[in-house]
């Protein structure tokens, strides 16, 4: 009895010092990377869904002061259009030519939401309108988190695709998460990520 008692006790204690070591070893980073990934993901889509949010109301306080700005109003409604009409594939993290497609239609909205801005340069009734100078603002804050969630989510990338292309995290998701896969990054120019200045 003792001796069944001691030798269960000590395969519970063999169990044990596998499991911390298994733990240890880091045999749980890959999916541990790959939740806080798409968590920082979830962010970025937060963010450019808020800003695509503050356009229709942009574009119709500009309209009331500016309608002669039609081809610019046009170019803002249109990229607003692209970039919500774009279904997003399941697999768009580990999609290069889809997560090419979605940063190509955010890249496009800001530069419409940029030129808007110049062109309201030359209507001072505009500026001064509270609407509009309310709407500057949260563009402006949006812009910025933007920028803070995109950040993010590169940072979480590049510690999973460095898990997933090192030693030993390459061989313990080769074995426990063959479907693991390299995750896509944003590769705009340093110039198209910058925040764009909302100053009226």
């Amino acid at each position: 009895m003792i001796r069944a008692l001691f030798r269960h006790s000590r395969h519970i204690f063999l169990l044990s010092f596998v499991a911390v070591g298994l733990s240890a070893c880091g045999v749980n980073n890959v999916p541990q990377y790959d939740e806080k990934t798409k968590a920082a993901w979830s962010e970025v889509l937060n963010q450019y869904q808020r800003r695509t949010d503050l356009v229709p109301n942009l574009v119709e306080t500009v309209a009331g002061y500016a309608r002669q700005e039609q081809q610019t109003l046009t170019a803002v409604v249109e990229a607003r259009a692209k970039a919500t009409q774009m279904q997003l594939p399941p697999d768009i993290l580990t999609n290069p030519a889809a997560f090419k497609q979605f940063q190509e239609n955010q890249t496009a909205l800001s530069g419409a939401l940029a030129r808007l801005l110049v062109v309201t340069e030359q209507y001072p009734d505009l500026k001064s309108n509270q609407n509009f100078l309310s709407l500057q603002s949260q563009l402006e804050g949006t812009e910025n988190r933007i920028a803070i969630a995109r950040r993010d989510y590169i940072g979480t990338v590049q510690t999973y695709n460095t898990e997933l292309r090192t030693i030993p995290g390459r061989w313990i998701a080769a074995v426990l998460y063959p479907d693991a896969k390299v995750k896509e990054t944003f590769t705009i120019s340093e110039q198209a990520q910058e925040v764009p200045k909302v100053k009226f």
